[in-house]
């Protein structure tokens, strides 16, 4: 067994939550043409109230990690973004734990939300028909420009998702500018994919590329 599939969790049951992860799951590791891992629904349990989503995160004896992954309840329109972002996140961080663990690569805190934050946009900028350069900065724009943080920015998480938010944004910038614009599509899994594999300095710098 390796590492990946030692992945070990608990949660209550979350029937909506669960399913919705699942599919996000299965669709960032088809784009990312990663092997299939475990069912992160075997890994989820519901927020506490006030909680936003978190990934908890150890290694037992023997190397094997242990996770959980809090999620909020999905709830009505008003907030549901948030909500849905917050699932999206949960997900990214276990699909890239996952693949990490799988190759024996070390992630670190950054990569994790440097990650979440591109996959913010690509899930839901793939639930988009039609989608075009209108319709994905106006998605940017809800993502990473009108955004408020928990944290504030002289703390050190404060400083983190700052950094993951604007390193993101100016890489799917990017991406907008030169492949959405165009209609070229065929491009976009390959640019993708490269951020997905490379590690934290080289997704800053494609941050700053834009």
């Amino acid at each position: 067994m390796n590492r990946a599939d030692a992945l070990a969790g608990n949660g209550v049951s979350l029937v909506r939550e669960r399913a919705l992860a699942l599919r996000v799951q299965r669709g960032l590791e088809r784009l990312y043409r990663l092997i299939p891992t475990a069912d992160i629904g075997d890994f989820v349990r519901g927020a506490d109230m006030g909680e936003r989503e978190t990934v908890l995160l150890r290694e037992a004896e023997g190397g094997e990690l242990e996770i959980s992954i809090a999620l909020p309840a999905l709830g009505g329109v008003d907030g549901q973004l948030d909500t849905i972002c917050q699932l999206i996140e949960g997900v990214s961080h276990f699909v890239y734990l996952a693949e990490r663990a799988r190759l024996g690569r070390a992630a670190t805190q950054l990569e994790l939300e440097l990650q979440a934050e591109v996959d913010k946009w690509v899930v839901i900028a793939a639930s988009i028909r039609p989608f075009d350069a209108g319709r994905s900065a106006s998605l940017r724009a809800r993502l990473y420009e009108h955004v408020a943080f928990v944290h504030g920015a002289e703390s050190e998480l404060g400083e983190r998702y700052r950094l993951a938010n604007a390193a993101a944004h100016g890489f799917v910038r990017r991406l907008e500018r030169e492949v959405v614009r165009g209609a070229r599509f065929s491009e976009l899994q390959g640019e993708l994919c490269r951020f997905f594999h490379v590690g934290q300095e080289e997704k800053l710098r494609l941050g700053r590329a834009a």
